[in-house]
């Protein structure tokens, strides 16, 4: 009997018990406190809580600059490596995130911008009056150019922006700029990359297909006295990945970029496009550096093969620059038990409303508890305040269910949601009207100071009833 009691003294049942033998843990972003509390890159989140109170958004701007430095470090390896004689171009992608102190961050580290609408290019603007931004910086100009859009770009250029590129979706693009400036243009063209087998159709909608671009450029760009094609622009929906079908198509483009390059002096850019994954568990294993220094050889060689200059490279990284810098965090506010397997933990917002790739895509994130890992843990599914059956979070990629510590209604639980820093705001929108009139959380930016302190800033408040009701007209 004794010895019995001593093996229960050993069953490992506490949620800390569960991580450990599931992950390497801690891990570069995560580690727990004595006391059950998890702290995220040093920042105690309970103390966030204690602070600003649930359900808030939370950007750690020193991640935006991290990441940017590392991809810079790991292009300047590999150049180094083959003695690669172009240069490298770092293009944040608006898309992700338009607030202005993301954009902020971002220019600290010297990059460029890719544009996708007409009031991008506002932004631009409103960077360059505010000293943020020089003319001399590139601006990649992608997406379907509608009227409002074209007169934008064709704004900047009449301002001196000196390297707005203006990448052509189509073939009849050309003919919107070409009238209505006597200013020179660049241009790029966006190839339509080969879809995966397993997509819903074989071609993407977005660029011009592989086989029309020479006769394009020859036919309708080559005899324009004013516009040069500089750039050729390759994406791949899937991201850039060690697959034969990224490399694949990577090949496809290099075959193009070296075909134009024999018909124009003017080439002289290859923008790879972004796609670098990020965390969305915390068993991710990805070799950058490997994947930055494969693609850098592969367009060297193609390019010594046909006796051709090497092109200067530009990527254009959205997630991977801000999609770890941000989280969510809401309050498991009751359990419902609906069956005998069945318990429903209540969060205190939506996940329709607040991370809408939840349950549009399927996408999953890191989710973790802020506290109570020093406790017992049971199987649960999370469900949102609306009343649609879809608001709902039931499973991690690495499991299939979710494991938190028990509820318990006197000590209540926080739920970390992270890396959700890319495209959840700009799906959801930033105030406006949400799903069943579920306010939109409060945002914290987190920083640190020139001592290395963290600084915690209001950004904004969580959204009032009259701020809704006024945009419904009561």
């Amino acid at each position: 009997m004794i010895y019995f009691a001593k093996q229960l003294n050993t069953v490992k049942n506490k949620y800390s018990d569960l991580i450990d033998q599931t992950f390497q843990f801690p891990t570069e972003e995560f580690d727990i406190t004595t006391s059950g509390e998890l702290q995220y890159r040093d920042i105690p989140m309970m103390d966030l809580i204690h602070k600003f109170g649930s359900p808030l958004r939370f950007s750690y701007l020193p991640k935006i600059s991290e990441n940017i430095q590392k991809v810079k470090t790991w292009f300047s390896d590999a150049f180094s490596k083959h003695n690669y004689a172009g240069k490298y171009h770092y293009c944040y992608c608006t898309k992700s995130s338009h607030f202005k102190y993301v954009l902020d961050e971002a220019l600290k580290n010297d990059v460029h911008i890719e544009t996708s609408s007409a009031f991008d290019l506002d932004i631009i603007k409103s960077l360059h009056a505010s000293g943020k931004l020089d003319k001399q910086r590139f601006i990649i100009c992608n997406g379907y150019k509608t009227e409002a859009y074209v007169k934008n770009i064709l704004e900047l250029i009449e301002l001196g922006f000196e390297n707005v590129h203006i990448i052509l979706d189509s073939t009849e693009e050309i003919d919107q700029f070409t009238s209505r400036t006597v200013k020179n243009i660049n241009v790029g063209i966006r190839i339509a990359s080969e879809e995966e087998p397993k997509f819903e159709f074989w071609t993407s909608r977005l660029g011009i297909g592989y086989t029309f671009i020479v006769p394009f450029y020859e036919e309708k760009i080559k005899p324009l006295p004013n516009v040069k094609l500089t750039m050729l622009h390759f994406f791949i929906n899937t991201g850039i990945a060690d697959t034969s079908y990224y490399w694949n198509e990577l090949n496809k483009c290099l075959n193009v970029y070296t075909a134009l390059a024999a018909c124009t002096t003017h080439l002289k850019h290859l923008n790879i496009g972004g796609g670098f994954p990020i965390k969305r568990n915390l068993s991710l294993t990805y070799d950058y550096a490997y994947m930055v220094d494969e693609i850098v050889q592969q367009v060297q060689s193609k390019c010594v093969d046909a006796g051709i200059d090497e092109p200067n490279l530009f990527t254009e990284f959205g997630s991977y620059t801000v999609g770890e810098s941000g989280g969510t965090v809401y309050k498991v506010l009751a359990q419902k038990k609906q069956n005998d397997r069945e318990r429903w933990n209540m969060i205190d917002s939506s996940f329709m409303t607040t991370l809408p790739d939840s349950w549009a895509i399927n996408e999953r994130f890191i989710l973790l508890p802020l506290n109570r890992w020093n406790h017992e843990y049971e199987r649960v599914l999370l469900g949102g305040l609306t009343c649609d059956s879809d608001d709902y979070y039931n499973s991690e990629q690495h499991v299939n269910a979710i494991y938190l510590p028990k509820f318990d209604s006197e000590a209540p639980l926080y739920l970390g949601f992270f890396n959700t820093g890319a495209y959840q705001e700009s799906l959801s929108g930033s105030g406006g009207i949400k799903h069943c009139l579920i306010p939109e959380p409060k945002k914290v930016i987190i920083d640190r100071d020139q001592n290395g302190e963290l600084t915690y800033t209001l950004w904004s408040d969580e959204q009032s009833s009259e701020s809704m009701l006024t945009i419904l007209g009561y």
